[in-house]
């Protein structure tokens, strides 16, 4: 496997500050990771260098010496951070997002981007020191995922706020991940969401998506200047605990064109770069510690893909703890390749912030699979996680619809179809129904439309208050279960009852009332 020579230089050389080779026009950028005991982001006398820390440039990865000194090269366009440790935090800036490295642009951004970019750096620093601080990070500790909060408008932020991110406050989660399409195209609404999301009051990682891009920008290089300006750089890495982190950039942008500079296409995809980059971090992190992946587009869920997703998965494969996380797509399905688990998560947003609104003016928003808008929390312990999804504004046990006919007579029982969408199911999850007192029957799992869905769709197509409310068709849900009732049940009011357990062991229950008729007598 590719490791970089200079990673190998500073662990075993005598000295990191040795002389390295460097390509034309390279730069090198040194520094000292240190504790910061009082926190105010300067080096101190008796603030010590801390040992043993990844440090990069975005490909490179190289690890501290015990004085807590690096050396790295970089271009003028480099982004250098550090990778932070566990045990450690690095500081906040006030609207609680991590700031964990250095920005390197002499030049400064393109100027006719229209938002605006990283300001000119100036020359190189003689020293790019990195503050931490100790911090107690339990074993057993949970995050809040986000999916494509994306609001194209202020009224749509102000949607985000009610519909999800208050019920959020004070939440006990350790940090919060959004996993891209944090805007929808408008870059000025970066600064008010990140203000809204850090009144929950935890640190807030984030992911670039493919509505986060420049779209003035002429190629893929520069449509990130904004993301960079406010987050820093869009792939990079930190722990948690005994967990690592990997963050990547795998929208690829096809680039502005024309005098009227009109939106390019995207795709997703990993550069060399960045593969050169996980396999660096790689090389530093023990074979059992749990390795969690995020980014935006999934690995394959047509029409979107990343092609290099077999090569990432390979830079894995020795690795027994895994899972990646991504976005994008709009509904929930949970993918298996091999022993690794990627989760195509859903979105805050749901349908885009689309489908008729309730009593206070919030739309239903429910997904193409038949899953409502909502977010997941992730619990970690060690080397294992458990998912939990939580549907917006609703009961944390609200994990299922049940479909079923509200009446029918005990003859049609046997021919009755039950539909249950269990909106966080995979094919690791047993589905199971019952009606009144009788013994439990599995489910099959079947890719089919949800009929909830169908129903929502219809409803909006005769209220169209004030379009365009429409919600886009339904796709075929990977996380539908189908049975049939028990034969012959006796008349009256029945509960019917399913419960569902998914991969992590949890258990879940939920009941809807049928009313089973007498048959009517033949004439």
């Amino acid at each position: 496997m590719f490791i970089a020579g200079l990673a190998i230089a500073l662990l075993l050389s005598v000295s990191p500050l040795a002389a390295q080779t460097r390509e034309a026009g390279e730069g090198l950028a040194s520094g000292v990771v240190f504790h910061d005991r009082d926190r105010n982001g300067i080096r101190d006398r008796f603030e010590f260098g801390i040992r043993n820390v990844a440090v990069s440039n975005g490909r490179d990865v190289v690890l501290t010496d015990w004085r807590g000194r690096y050396q790295l090269p970089v271009t003028d366009d480099t982004i250098v951070f550090v990778a932070k440790p566990g045990g450690w935090a690095t500081p906040l800036d006030e609207r609680r997002i991590p700031r964990f490295y250095y920005i390197h642009k002499p030049a400064g951004s393109p100027q006719d981007l229209g938002f605006p970019g990283v300001a000119p750096t100036g020359p190189l620093p003689d020293r790019i020191d990195f503050p931490l601080y100790r911090q107690r990070e339990p074993r057993a500790f949970s995050v809040i995922l986000f999916g494509d909060t994306q609001p194209y408008t202020l009224e749509q932020l102000d949607l985000l706020g009610h519909d999800v991110a208050e019920e959020l406050i004070g939440t006990e989660a350790s940090f919060g991940i959004s996993l891209g399409d944090l805007v929808g195209d408008d870059l000025a609404l970066l600064d008010p969401l990140n203000g809204m999301l850090s009144r929950i009051g935890i640190p807030w990682y984030n992911v670039i998506g493919n509505h986060d891009l420049n779209f003035r920008a002429h190629s893929d290089h520069h449509s990130d200047e904004t993301f960079e300006r406010i987050y820093g750089p869009p792939t990079y890495a930190f722990s948690y605990g005994r967990v690592h982190f990997i963050v990547l950039d795998n929208v690829v942008y096809g680039g502005a064109s024309g005098e009227e500079r009109a939106p390019g296409s995207y795709a997703g995809g990993l550069s060399k770069r960045q593969l050169e980059f996980v396999e660096n971090y790689l090389a530093n992190v023990p074979k059992d510690r749990l390795v969690v992946l995020a980014m935006h587009i999934p690995f394959d869920s047509p029409p979107y893909s990343v092609p290099e997703h077999p090569e990432l998965l390979e830079l894995l494969e020795d690795r027994p703890h895994t899972l990646s996380l991504a976005a994008h797509m709009h509904f929930q399905e949970n993918q298996f390749f091999g022993s690794h688990h990627h989760l195509i998560h859903a979105t805050t947003s749901g349908s885009w912030w689309l489908g008729s609104e309730d009593e206070v003016g919030i739309p239903h928003a429910t997904m193409r699979c038949g899953a409502p808008n909502g977010y997941s929390i992730i619990r970690f312990d060690g080397q294992r996680y458990s998912i939990r999804f939580k549907a917006a504004r609703r009961a944390a046990d609200h994990q299922m619809n049940i479909f079923a006919p509200e009446s029918i007579t005990s003859e049609e029982a046997a021919e009755t179809e039950v539909v249950v969408n269990v909106f966080a199911g995979s094919e690791r999850t047993r589905v199971e129904l019952r009606l009144g007192d009788a013994g439990w029957t599995p489910l099959r799992r079947e890719a089919r439309e949800d009929p909830y869905y169908l129903q929502a769709i219809e409803r909006d197509l005769v209220r169209v208050p004030r379009p365009p409310i429409f919600l886009p068709p339904a796709i075929l849900s990977p996380h539908l279960w189908v049975g049939t009732l028990p034969e012959n049940p006796p008349p009256g009011v029945h509960a019917l009852e399913v419960r569902s357990t998914d991969m992590y062991g949890q258990t879940f229950r939920s009941h809807r009332f049928i009313r089973i008729e007498r048959a009517a007598p033949d004439d």
